[in-house]
């Protein structure tokens, strides 16, 4: 399937045209050949972060103010889309980078912090986690547990953390922190603080053996009397779980275009195996069951694609999107699943080897249906745009 195949369907510009064909280009012949190996070892290629870096992408939805491209969220999903076709580690290290990472600082943070930190995130050389979920606090993130008390000018934080993407790698420079400040008229108030890698107190833990994602970096956190400045407060004080939401939402895109970009991976891997593979005499290609299955991939990859750009756009316009995000997350991601589990019918045995991409994709797509907000989260939100009540 060529460059231009990939695009049919979707209004781009030139612009965009050559950012997605770039970074289309960058993934076949940097990040694929790594691919492999990097899962296998579970271990996240910094040289190609950084490459990433140098190319511009974790600085494309920022103003060049700060170092960033002048771009925006649709061009983000691109490359986001054109790496996870073959590597969905690295398309996740690139989204949670952006939108959870860096996004929070530049939506929320005050002008010393923007200056502070959004240079290094943006030219991809410093990278930064998102601490929201908790052993009790997933779906439910009103439910964190994790305190932070004001003391002598100092937040004095308490707790853990799980699931945290890019918390430990050599570049990781922060972690923003949801925890809980106070109380209002009997509720929580939780607040957004930056924590350090390196404070006292602040432990990384080993790295989870995960399923799938193997070469991105994720870590549970540990807070014992970790202590920072006052001034590492993020945004207003008790707001910090509504800011959040908001970033879940732009998150929310980020990852349908991962997901879209695996279901094609998914597509051109089954395609060009089932035009190669003889089965009694002829390619697999030519069977009427192996071509409708194939057709049904192509389907959910477009439905996928448009859903995503529609989200994409509507947030770039400055246009409610909720919604739009729920639904781009709830089809890409079992676009995803789907084209996996399709994928590796077609390749047969083949498929359950890991020396195959379909395998790999097979794992990593599971938690598409998961991360930043499960299959049931993104139900509730469409059925409440409906005005259902529960």
């Amino acid at each position: 399937m060529s460059a231009k195949t990939e695009l049919t369907g979707v209004d781009l510009n030139e612009e965009q045209q050559e950012l997605a064909a770039m970074v289309r280009e960058f993934a076949e012949e940097v990040v694929a050949p790594q691919a492999y190996e990097a899962d296998r070892s579970h271990t996240l290629n910094l040289g190609v972060v950084r490459q990433m870096g140098e190319m511009g992408l974790f600085g494309l939805p920022f103003s060049e103010e700060y170092g960033g491209q002048g771009g925006d969220y649709l061009a983000l999903g691109l490359a986001i889309e054109g790496l996870a076709r073959v590597d969905q580690s690295l398309a996740i290290t690139l989204e949670a980078g952006v939108s959870l990472g860096a996004m929070p600082i530049y939506r929320f943070g005050t002008e010393a912090q923007k200056q502070e930190h959004l240079p290094a995130l943006l030219a991809g050389e410093a990278l930064a986690g998102f601490g929201l979920t908790e052993p009790e606090a997933g779906s439910d993130a009103g439910a964190t547990r994790t305190t932070a008390r004001l003391e002598g000018g100092e937040w004095v934080l308490n707790g853990s953390k799980q699931f945290i993407t890019n918390s430990g790698t050599d570049i990781t420079r922060f972690v923003t922190m949801t925890a809980v400040t106070g109380e209002t008229d009997g509720r929580k108030e939780i607040s957004t603080i930056i924590v350090p890698n390196g404070t006292p107190g602040f432990t990384v833990e080993p790295a989870y053996d995960k399923v799938g994602w193997n070469a991105s970096d994720t870590h549970p956190l540990t807070l014992q009397d970790v202590r920072v400045p006052e001034d590492n407060l993020l945004g207003e004080r008790g707001r910090g779980f509504k800011n959040f939401l908001s970033i879940l939402d732009e998150g929310r895109i980020a990852i349908a275009a991962l997901a879209t970009g695996a279901a094609e991976g998914c597509l051109e891997a089954a395609v060009d195996y089932a035009g190669k593979r003889t089965v009694f005499g002829s390619a697999l290609s030519t069977r009427q069951n192996a071509q409708f299955t194939l057709a049904r991939m192509r389907a959910r990859v477009h439905t996928a694609r448009l859903a995503w750009h529609h989200a994409a756009r509507l947030r770039d316009a400055g246009r409610p999107f909720a919604e739009e995000a729920a639904i781009a997350k709830l089809v890409s991601s079992e676009a995803a699943m789907d084209n996996a589990r399709d994928a590796t019918q077609i390749f047969g045995g083949n498929g359950f080897m890991n020396e195959y991409p379909v395998a790999r994709h097979y794992r990593d797509s599971k938690i598409l249906e998961i991360g930043e907000g499960t299959t049931e989260v993104q139900l509730l939100v469409i059925a409440r745009s409906l005005g259902l009540a529960g």
